[in-house]
C-alpha cells in the first residue's frame, strides 16, 4: 500500500475518533504528497524512495522548529511541532541505535575499501543511500569522521 492511501486511511480513523492533533498532522503529510506528486507531474505517483525523503525532510523540520520554539520559551508551539513529528516518525523506518549505525558503517567503510578521512566522500554516498531515514545524515557524518579520523 502506497504511503498516500495509508495516509488517507488514517485521517478517516482520525475523523472517527475525532483526535485534531492526529487529524492536522496527517492532512500535512498529505499536502506535501499532493503538493511532490503535481510537482513532479502525478501521473504515477511517489517512489517509496522519494516518500521517504519526503517524509525525512518533514521530520527534520518539525524537529528543528521545535528546537528553536523550545529556545524562545514558546512550549505551546514547540509540543505542537513534536506531535506532528510522533505522527510522522510513525510513517518512517525505525531508527537505528548508536552501536547499529556504527557497525553499518564500519560495514560499508569495510566494503568501499576506506582508509582515511580523505574517504569520506566515498563512505558518505554509500552511507546515505544504505541508511536514508534510518539515520540522520549529521549523525552519520559525525560518526564517518570520527571512525576514519586515525585514534
Amino acid at each position: 500500500m502506497s504511503l498516500k492511501l495509508k495516509i488517507e486511511d488514517e485521517i478517516k480513523k482520525a475523523m472517527l475518533a475525532k483526535e485534531k492533533d492526529r487529524l492536522r498532522a496527517l492532512r500535512a503529510i498529505k499536502s506535501l504528497i499532493l503538493l511532490d506528486e503535481t510537482k513532479s507531474g502525478g501521473e504515477k505517483g511517489l517512489s517509496e524512495e522519494d516518500e521517504l525523503k519526503l517524509l525525512t525532510k518533514a521530520a527534520k523540520q518539525r524537529k528543528d522548529s521545535a528546537d528553536i520554539f523550545q529556545q524562545q520559551n514558546r512550549k505551546d508551539l514547540a509540543d505542537l511541532e513534536l506531535s506532528e513529528l510522533a505522527v510522522i516518525n510513525e510513517f518512517l523506518p525505525r531508527q537505528l541505535s548508536s552501536e547499529e549505525l556504527n557497525a553499518e558503517l564500519r560495514a560499508i567503510i569495510a566494503e568501499v575499501g576506506a582508509e582515511g578521512p580523505k574517504d569520506m566522500g566515498k563512505v558518505m554516498g554509500a552511507a546515505t543511500k544504505k541508511l536514508a531515514g534510518k539515520a540522520d545524515g549529521k549523525d552519520i557524518s559525525a560518526k564517518v569522521k570520527e571512525l576514519l579520523t586515525p585514534q
